[in-house]
Order: C-alpha cells, then structure tokens, then sequence
C-alpha cells in the first residue's frame, strides 16, 4: 500500500533561538534554510513498509515554483579532539531503520545564496532553477558509500533559457543553458551572450572617460572534476580543468575621451584580478579551444578604427589559483598559447606569472612563423598611421621580464622587401592622408627593407617600454614587442609621440568641433524660425 500527500503555499524558516544555541555548542550547520512554495506533492509513500519495518520508501517528492534561501554562516567548529556529532544516521535510527527516495524534484525555482561569513552580507540570484535528486539513502551504510554524494547517486541542476539587462542598460546578457552535476563532476555553460546595445562609437560616447566595450560570446564554458563538497562546505572553488571554446571575444575602446582619472589598469593584469577574487579558487588547467580575440581601436586623429585579430587561440594555462596554501607550493601560473596573427601567422606565446610578487612580476616569451605584413595594415593606418606596401617575416622571436611598470627583453625578426607609407595625423578635418615625400626619405634612408642584409650578420634588438596608468596588461606586451621591431627596421631613432600630449591635444580638438556643432545648430534653429 501507497499513499500520497500533498500541501499548497508551504513556508519552512529556521528555528534562529535554536541555531543560536548550536553556534554557541559549536554545533551549529554551516547552512540554513529558508522555503517557501506554492506545492509540495508527496508520492509513492509504502505506508505499511514504513510501519511495520521502519522503513521509510518514497518515489517521488515535487516542489513547483519555490523561493529557497540558502544562508552560509561561519560557524565555529569544536576540534578533532571533541567528541564527534552524531551522524544523521544516529539521530533517526531510534525511529528509522532506513529512509529512501527514489528522486527529488525542485521545478521552476528561485534560488537566491547569502553569505553571511563576510563582514558584508553577499547574494547571489537565480530565477526559474530546477534541481533533480536521485536515489537518495539513508542507512548505517550509506553515510561511508563513497559512490554517493551528501546520501545521493547524484545532484543535478539546470537553468534555462536565461536572459537579462545589465544593471547599467548598455549590455543585454543570453544563456542557453547553465547545468551541473555531482556525480560526473561538471558544470557546464551553453551558448553565453554578452551582447552590447549600442554600436561601437555611439557606446563610447555614452562616457565622458575612456570604457572598454565587448563583444562576447561562448559557445561552451566547462568545469570538470569540480570538489562540489569542498565548494558547499569551505567557501573554495577547486576544479581540474576549466574549458573554454568554440568562442568569440571583442573588445572595443575610444581614444576620443580621456582614461578615468586616477585609474591604473594595472590593477587589472591577470595575475593582480585573480588576487581580488572573493573566493578562495584553484583550477589545474585552464584550456583555451579555438577562442577568436579581437582587440578594436578608435583613433580621432586618422578618424578609423584599426584592429588586430588572434584567430583559433588554442592553449593550456596552468595553475590558476589564489589560494594561499597552494600558492606556498607553487606561486607561478604558466600560459602556452597558439593561434593565428590576423588569422595567417602562426604565433606561439608563453607567460610565467608570478602569482604572489606585488610588483606583478611576469615573463614572457614568443615566435611568429611566415608572415605577410600587408595583414597589418588594418592596425597600422588607423593607428600607427603608416601603410605597408610590402614586407613579408621569415620569423620573428622574442623574450622579456615585466612587472606593473615596465617590461624589457630582446627580439630577433627575419624579413625581406618592406615598404612603408606615412600617413598624417590631420587631426582637424581630413583623417589621414599620405606623406609622399616623407615616405620617399624613410624608404630610402630609415627604414631597412631586410634583416639580414646581404653579407651582414642579422640585426637584433634590445627592448624596453615604460607603461602608463591608461594602458593594459596585454598593451605592455605589444608595444614592448613593437620597441624592438622598430629598431630592427630602422625607425627605433623616432621617437614616439606621447600618448598622455596627445591626448589632450584630441580632447581640445573635439571640445572645439562640439562647441562649433552647437552654434551651428543655434544658427539653423534661429534661421528656421
């Protein structure tokens, strides 16, 4: 014999005298709970079974649309040399010999985590989770069944169909479907959009300092060998791998505006931004699976947007952790990256970070195979305003040490046949234009159309860059690559114009182009009526 039950509008809160009372025993569960929903079905009860036996079968509970509260506090826990609290086993064999459910079933629910251990209290949201619990036993034996995880074959979870504004309306924000489970260890992301709702220059007027804009999406983030238990009971995130890929990133920014005032992007190098993680994480190895990069610059003074592209970006990133203990193992994160300069040249790239020096001290290292170096005009007339007529690398290699500041190394480049055209910086009203004859003097008097020359050793170079507040990690590492190129080639001599004068030469150009727009308008206005 079965039987059934079922409650609607259920409200479950803790017992807060209790628990204060455990917290004080140091007896206290590190979670609590708080529910409340519209249905609560009960099926597939053995009444008998459970009388005369003492043994509680149930196939089915459902819980339709319910608000979960799931508290973490920090609790004190008595030593190991304590008496050990009793299992839950212990505290209903009295009643029960056994309980078992076939499955758990929470539908359509939202789940909000606060964290109380901090000295403010966090929450995080979920609306419209459904979490399956299968096969869930309670014996003297299943308490030390390692098959089983908190008493269950598995615990697994699934969001749907997400979509939401970001809180500042300028990014939509897409996911197909976020779903994890205990048993095979996963968490799995589909289909993640972070999708801006304006186009490039209309975003980046929207701020009167510089903002970064991107373009995201990730056809598949995969955690595996996820320590869910150390997760729910330590506060710390371990995984084996985390893999990324197919995916597409943009990043778009305006040289229009000013930096932020008083702000250092420094703050914002890999290895620094892992440190402020509010969670204590490791992950083995981070895998990158042909990730598309793009990076995309406005410059007023050629009035077009120039961009570098990394195709099928495939790598390994080894030992990302901020964890305290583990990085008193190995306090060093190496990255081994491949993929396709402009989506032709085969570039190579390894960083070592240091993961505990304040300085933000790294390394890092790299080779380019044949490359055709008309490719980079797209970066180099908008910002470097110079065109390459020609060129063509037989290889390039380079090495350098960095830190916050600055970074330094050498470079080897093999090429033959380059070419170049200068263009202006004709900042009030054309774009660019073509300097013939300062072309004409650095094709034949600057500029070196091969390395090696014939009968001459290769030329190499010694590179040294100094970073200011506005520029990024990855900055650093180009333009300190870009240091030795020029040498190489021969324009090492020119000095490069500085990024903080002429900015504010930009910002004073377009103050005045404002101010002209608006009299004009005042103008027409006036003439209308």
């Amino acid at each position: 014999i079965t039987g059934s039950l079922a409650l609607r509008d259920v409200t479950l809160t803790p017992d807060t005298l209790v628990f204060d009372s455990l917290k004080t025993k140091q007896l206290a569960p590190a979670h609590t709970f708080e529910l409340k929903l519209k249905k609560l079905q009960i099926t597939g009860v053995g009444i008998l079974t459970a009388y005369f036996k003492k043994q509680v079968n149930v196939r089915e509970i459902r819980l339709d649309k319910p608000s979960i509260n799931m508290i973490f506090n920090k609790v004190p826990k008595k030593p190991d040399t304590a008496k050990a609290e009793k299992s839950l086993y212990e505290q209903i064999s009295k009643t029960f010999k056994s309980i078992h459910v076939n499955a758990v079933n929470i539908v359509d629910a939202d789940f909000d985590y606060i964290n109380k251990s901090g000295t403010k209290k966090t929450k995080n949201s979920i609306k419209h989770l459904d979490i399956t619990v299968k096969d869930f036993l309670l014996d003297s034996l299943s308490g030390r069944d390692t098959s089983r995880f908190y008493y269950t074959k598995d615990i697994s979870f699934q969001l749907a169909g997400y979509k939401s504004v970001t809180k500042d309306k300028m990014y939509s924000m897409k996911v197909d479907t976020i779903s994890g489970s205990a048993a095979t260890k996963k968490v799995t992301i589909n289909g993640f959009k972070l999708t801006p709702l304006y186009p490039e220059l209309i975003f980046a007027r929207k701020y009167n300092v510089q903002k970064d804009r991107y373009n995201l999406m990730f056809d598949k983030v995969e955690f595996n060998g996820v320590d869910f238990i150390g997760l729910n009971t330590d506060q710390k995130l371990h995984a084996k791998s985390l893999r990324i890929g197919p995916a597409n990133v943009e990043v778009f920014m305006s040289r229009e505006s000013p930096p932020p005032p008083g702000f250092d992007k420094g703050k914002n190098f890999p290895h620094m931004a892992l440190r402020r993680l509010n969670i204590p994480a490791i992950i083995d190895t981070v895998k990158l699976r042909n990730v598309n990069l793009k990076y995309s610059e406005y410059n007023p003074a050629s009035k077009k947007t120039g961009s570098v592209e990394f195709k099928a970006l495939t790598g390994n990133i080894l030992n990302v952790t901020n964890d305290s203990l583990r990085l008193s193992k190995n306090n060093h994160s190496l990255a081994d990256l491949n993929s396709l300069l402009m989506g032709s040249g085969k570039l190579n790239v390894k960083i070592d970070f240091n993961l505990t020096d304040k300085s933000g001290a790294f390394t890092y290292s790299g080779s380019l195979g044949n490359f055709n170096m008309q490719k980079l005009n797209p970066l180099s007339k908008s910002l470097g305003l110079v065109e390459i007529e020609s060129g063509n690398i037989q290889h390039v290699d380079f090495k350098a040490t960095g830190n916050l500041r600055s970074a330094s190394g050498s470079m080897n480049m093999l090429y033959t046949n380059l070419k170049v055209k200068l263009l202006s910086d004709n900042i009030d009203g054309e774009g660019t234009k073509k300097k013939g004859f300062l072309s004409f003097l650095a094709n034949n008097i600057l500029v070196k159309d091969e390395n090696p020359k014939k009968g001459e050793a290769p030329r190499t170079a010694t590179m040294t860059n100094t970073r200011i507040n506005s520029a990024s990690f990855f900055n650093l590492m180009w333009k300190t690559v870009f240091v030795g190129i020029k040498d190489i080639v021969g324009v090492g001599i020119v000095p490069e114009k500085n990024p903080v004068k002429q900015q504010k030469v930009i910002a004073k150009k377009i103050r005045e182009q404002k101010r002209e727009d608006r009299r004009e308008a005042r103008k027409a206005k006036r003439e209308k009526n």
